[in-house]
């Protein structure tokens, strides 16, 4: 019946959709959620390793006292804008609570239903920010190869993927790609400084050939998602803001994925001294009880656009809800009474360790990460890492997939340029319970690699 109810009726985000008709295709459907697990359908339990989707910080346990914050908002006030002169007590109480947890000189908050929105959000006020200066011609964004910043037109602009972008015309800003800081590929190994000073080099670039007074922002994620967990070298966002400074444009952390405590750190970029000027969340800000999502602004960004007359001309109807909000108060306040990010500076070190002994197995390539927040990159059957169409269809888009979910563990496998398996599991997850997920992906990839 689920299955048919989905060819019939619902339009699946990223799939696809056609090909839910095929025979032995079967939907799968997640019924339940307890801890770190859900159960689907047919009643089989998993390890939720990805967060849902990098989001259910805290599991599904809570939901008692969650429901308890949503239904006292909802007999209270269940709906008013954050719009004009109007606000409502719960948006009020989020904004200073976000405020107090972000970096230093961060204080202002503007809400939205996600991540895409939020990172829309930064660029219209990077825009206005540099338009209020007089500096109009500030028109084009900086962003990295290979990222992903959502699916809006607007923050489709700053996503590297043409299976993504081409199908939906130009983008809507001009944006200029950099080299990410993934060290794998490079035709040589660079030393620590070496790579810093070789990743600013191509951003100074390209801020140079497109012209320094047409760069309104730089965007990148603390570690990159898409790609597969790629961290920092040290001293690149010290660079990056360096940078920024030297010829005026914005800086924005995209921590849509990586704020609240899934590197140990309330924001991720703290972990690599970033000093942002705008910073984008979402996910885990309600640890996925909730949509919301929020952009935040620094001091002296927000001093300009909000100059006595200027209108913020940008808003969304259920920016800042009151039951989302409501409920990301709850789960922070959760997060912070029960030491969530405790148990992840606690238990990160043994997960890294468990994780990078993955790398003994003949197809792993690399391994990467940081905090709950770890990609295994694969290599297959081809001279230089690649891997055959056979060895991809049989392995990386069957066996791997299939054999995960079959021991018990929801992960994302990634079957594009660079294959990958990729972990984000809950941030109440125990010692015990990382142990389970390395070793079933430890003997998933070694039956895998005896199959290459």
């Amino acid at each position: 019946m689920t299955t048919t109810t989905a060819q019939r009726h619902l339009l699946l985000n990223m799939t696809a959709n056609g090909s839910l008709a095929k025979p032995g295709k079967d939907l799968f459907v997640v019924r339940h959620g307890e801890g770190p697990y859900v159960d689907d359908a047919a009643g089989n339990r998993y390890i939720d390793g990805l967060s849902g989707l990098y989001c259910c910080q805290i599991g599904y346990s809570y939901a008692d006292e969650i429901a308890e914050a949503a239904q006292k908002q909802l007999r209270e006030l269940c709906y008013s804008p954050l719009w004009s002169d109007s606000a409502h007590p719960t948006g009020l109480a989020l904004a200073e609570r976000l405020a107090a947890l972000a970096p230093d000189g961060i204080e202002h908050v503007f809400f939205s239903g996600g991540g895409a929105e939020a990172v829309e959000t930064a660029w219209k006020i990077a825009r206005k920010f540099h338009t209020l200066r007089g500096e109009t011609g500030r028109t084009k964004a900086i962003a990295r190869r290979g990222a992903y910043h959502g699916l809006t037109l607007g923050a489709l602009s700053f996503t590297d993927d043409p299976g993504l972008t081409e199908p939906y015309g130009p983008p809507a800003v001009e944006t200029h790609f950099v080299a990410n800081t993934n060290r794998t590929g490079l035709e040589e190994p660079l030393e620590e400084a070496a790579f810093t000073q070789y990743l600013l080099a191509d951003v100074e670039a390209t801020v140079l050939a497109a012209g320094p007074e047409t760069v309104a922002m730089l965007i990148a994620e603390p570690v990159q998602n898409r790609g597969g967990c790629i961290t920092p070298p040290e001293g690149y966002w010290q660079g990056l803001r360096a940078l920024a400074d030297r010829y005026g444009f914005l800086l924005v952390a995209d921590e849509v994925i990586t704020a609240f405590g899934r590197l140990g750190e309330w924001f991720g970029g703290e972990l690599y001294g970033a000093r942002p000027d705008i910073v984008t969340v979402a996910k885990g800000i309600t640890a996925g009880y909730a949509p919301m999502g929020a952009t935040l602004v620094a001091d002296r960004v927000a001093e300009v656009i909000n100059r006595p007359g200027e209108v913020l001309n940008h808003g969304y109807t259920f920016s800042g809800h009151p039951l989302s909000a409501a409920i990301a108060l709850r789960s922070l306040e959760i997060m912070q009474r029960d030491r969530i990010l405790e148990n992840v500076r606690r238990h990160q070190d043994h997960l890294a360790q468990r994780m990078c002994s993955l790398g003994e197995l003949p197809i792993v390539g690399d391994v990467r990460g940081a905090g709950y927040f770890y990609a295994v990159e694969l290599v297959g059957d081809l001279d230089g890492g690649g891997f055959s169409d056979t060895a991809r269809a049989a392995l990386v888009a069957d066996l791997i997939p299939r054999r995960l979910r079959e021991a018990g563990l929801l992960a994302r496998v990634y079957n594009r340029a660079a294959p990958l398996v990729q972990i984000a599991p809950p941030l109440i997850s125990d010692r015990a319970l990382l142990d389970r997920i390395a070793d079933i992906i430890a003997d998933t990839l070694d039956e895998a690699s005896c199959r290459l």
